[in-house]
């Protein structure tokens, strides 16, 4: 799809990329060949100019320039080109603001290998591994993981990302990813109604009472996250393309589901869940 976009190219909107498609321009190597459609010369000679810069710009591997130039609700278009350098990742953390909480563990899934990283134990081996991928895909990750992963390691992520927030959003599903996933018929087993502050109590459990099951249910926890990023960004792209002359052609198949190598362990959901009912009961004795 990337190929075929033209929303990229300053001054092309999307009415005028419909345009472009309508009349049989439908990748930028018809614009570098000459196809003709009606424009000023002037803009005719910038939009082939970038439509070359473009095939360049693909041609040594750099998403980073297209998704410096797309909306962030269009970015979902550079990922089948760069699906091989990819990687899903969702951080879990002690609270909200990272200038007073601590990132506690680490997911990230590339659709083949799944990496985990703990807080006093590997965390620090994700800023190498991550710099093995061009392109991050994470849900709201723009506002929330990215900053706080930058704050922790001192470090940009010059990444190409795609924050499925805005592409969902743009579909019409908003609210978290669990609300997200559930619209969209993800089932989460054992571990439904388990959620980010779901996880902080978790860590908790693991540091207080060195109970190795809340650090296991919270990896699993973690790693789910990961691993329903890539079947979600699959359901929005082919969602996306259904508005497009390539709804027949590039479709992608939804991905396998790994086996995650963490379990919930549900007698220790139950006991959190019971001591959040509890503090949240009025009736209490």
């Amino acid at each position: 799809m990337l190929k075929n976009s033209f929303l990229h190219i300053p001054g092309i909107g999307a009415a005028f990329e419909r345009k472009l498609w309508d009349l049989g321009i439908l990748d930028w190597d018809c614009i570098v060949c000459g196809r003709q459609f009606k424009s000023s010369p002037q803009k005719k000679e910038a939009i082939t100019r970038y439509a070359q810069e473009s095939i360049e710009q693909l041609f040594c591997n750099n998403p980073k320039y297209f998704a410096d130039h797309l909306p962030a609700n269009q970015q979902w278009r550079i990922f089948p080109e760069f699906r091989n350098s990819t990687a899903y990742i969702d951080i879990e953390t002690t609270g909200l603001d990272m200038w007073d909480f601590e990132i506690t563990t680490i997911a990230l899934y590339d659709g083949k290998s799944i990496r985990h990283y703990v807080q006093r134990d590997n965390l620090e081996n994700f800023i190498h591994d991550i710099q093995q991928y061009n392109v991050i895909v994470t849900y709201n990750g723009k506002s929330f993981d990215v900053p706080f992963i930058e704050n922790h390691f001192g470090t940009k992520l010059n990444h190409a990302h795609i924050d499925l927030r805005y592409v969902l959003k743009s579909l019409g599903y908003s609210g978290g990813l669990k609300s997200c996933e559930k619209a969209l018929g993800i089932d989460r087993g054992d571990l439904d109604g388990v959620d980010g502050y779901f996880a902080v109590l978790l860590w908790l459990d693991y540091q207080q009472n060195n109970n190795k099951k809340a650090l296991e249910t919270l990896l699993a926890y973690n790693i789910e996250d990961v691993v329903n990023l890539e079947t979600l960004m699959l359901m929005a792209y082919n969602m996306k393309i259904k508005d497009t002359p390539f709804c027949n052609t590039h479709e992608l198949p939804l991905p396998q589901v790994p086996e995650i190598p963490f379990k919930a362990d549900h007698e220790t959901i139950e006991r959190i869940k019971g001591k959040i009912f509890a503090s949240s009961s009025p009736y209490q004795y």
